[in-house]
């Protein structure tokens, strides 16, 4: 264990080559895929790396156009989780007290109780997060990175797993509020599942003509279940290799001439943990430059902002990404 990365170069034949991101080999979490699969027809890619945000305790943000399937992938994860699902609909008159919650006077003890808002759950769905006022988004900053609220100067812990999976519509524009860079960088992955193919939509369409699948979902983990999942996350080996190459890409970001604003340092950690998620999910217990590789682009794109000259000639995050994956040297 102490030379993992030379060990997975003699590693069996079955690891020689990287494994999909579609399909993931860990029992019970190969259970929650297919199951997923079945109500989020032809996006299994997707949610392979949900699951690795899960796993790895990371944030999702769903960025696409209405009646993709988004919120449906929330909650059939968290009916196959067995998760205690929340869901908080943004909306511009939405104020942080509806999120959080409130402490309220007892007359009876002479004390003020607290009553939880929607935060309080184990998933939580921010339903069109860029549609509130920046005030009431800032409400989701304490929870997302350190799992509890403050309310009234008392500091209330939420309970284990927790994730915020967000949504907002990329077309619409009027009366949103776009997320700032603080918000954005909370978020271990922004994906976007994109509309299915004409097979996968016929498909689709079989399965919802008479009833819907997710009331047939039956859960596969519990929350405890998976708490335990997490702590063997943790324990997945990164060697000093890996180590470095993460902040090598990480730095090249802080450099390069047409990024205004890199990579934190949050960045970072966010793309070690997702490496460690999904070689985790591999039954690995230790991560390999592909690992990293796979996930730069969903980690670190949303984090950028490009220099305005750069946006104006149409460069894109991915486009400078890619040329900074490809100039970074990989560890051997």
């Amino acid at each position: 264990m102490n030379d993992l990365f030379h060990t997975a170069r003699k590693a069996p034949a079955k690891f020689a080559k990287a494994e999909p991101l579609d399909d993931i080999r860990q029992p019970q979490m190969r259970q929650v895929l297919q199951r997923v699969c079945d109500v989020i027809v032809g996006k299994r890619e997707v949610v392979v790396k949900c699951l690795v945000a899960i796993v790895a305790r990371g944030h999702v943000l769903l960025e696409d156009v209405p009646g993709v399937g988004k919120t449906m992938l929330v909650r059939a994860l968290a009916r196959t989780l067995d998760l205690q699902f929340r869901r908080i609909q943004f909306t511009p008159d939405l104020l942080p007290s509806d999120i959080l919650g409130v402490s309220i006077y007892n007359r009876q003890t002479a004390q003020f109780e607290f009553r939880p808002g929607p935060i309080v759950g184990n998933l939580v769905l921010a339903d069109e997060v860029n549609r509130t006022s920046p005030r009431t988004q800032a409400a989701l900053l304490e929870a997302m990175e350190e799992e509890k609220v403050t309310v009234d100067g008392t500091t209330h812990p939420l309970p284990r797993p927790f994730f915020v999976m967000a949504t907002q519509n990329p077309v619409e524009y009027e009366g949103t509020y776009p997320l700032p860079e603080a918000q954005l960088d909370r978020f271990m992955f922004k994906l976007s599942l994109g509309y299915p193919s004409p097979d996968d939509e016929v498909d689709m369409l079989a399965r919802w003509q008479q009833r819907d699948p997710l009331d047939k979902l039956e859960p596969v983990l519990h929350a405890d279940q998976l708490v335990r999942l997490q702590e063997e996350v943790q324990n997945v080996a990164v060697s000093e290799g890996i180590r470095r190459y993460i902040v090598q890409l990480a730095d090249e970001t802080r450099r390069h001439a047409s990024i205004y604003l890199g990579v934190s340092p949050r960045g970072a950690l966010a793309l070690l943990r997702a490496a460690q998620g999904f070689a985790y999910l591999q039954q690995r217990d230790y991560v390999v430059p592909d690992d990293v590789k796979r996930f730069v682009y969903d980690v670190f794109a949303h984090r950028l902002i490009l220099q305005p000259e750069a946006r104006l000639g149409g460069l894109k995050a991915r486009d400078v990404l890619e040329g900074i994956v490809q100039k970074v040297a990989v560890p051997v």
